[in-house]
């Protein structure tokens, strides 16, 4: 790794960070949802293509972390993403 890799990923890292800080703080922006849902998912392909296609990095710890926080992560917004839908659906209904 050169500087301008690891800065790369450092940027692209806080980048992530902005998008994710955001959607908590105005959870029901399904636009920002989908764009963090989304950078979990590359999270996991990332780490996930550096193990099995690249094989740059081992299943150490180090690389587990990343790959189970953004399994989870996309699990648990998978399953928040039904509860925004209805939460839309109920609002709509309303307002007719």
């Amino acid at each position: 790794v050169n500087g301008l890799q690891a800065r790369t990923f450092g940027v692209w890292t806080l980048l992530s960070s902005v998008i994710r800080c955001l959607c908590a703080i105005d959870i029901r922006n399904r636009t920002l949802y989908h764009i963090t849902l989304f950078t979990f998912f590359l999270a996991l392909a990332h780490f996930l293509s550096e193990v099995f296609v690249y094989q740059t990095a081992a299943l150490t710890v180090g690389v587990m972390a990343p790959l189970m926080v953004a399994s989870f992560s996309i699990m648990g917004m998978l399953i928040g993403l039904q509860y925004l839908e209805v939460e839309a659906l109920s609002q709509n209904k309303k307002k007719n």
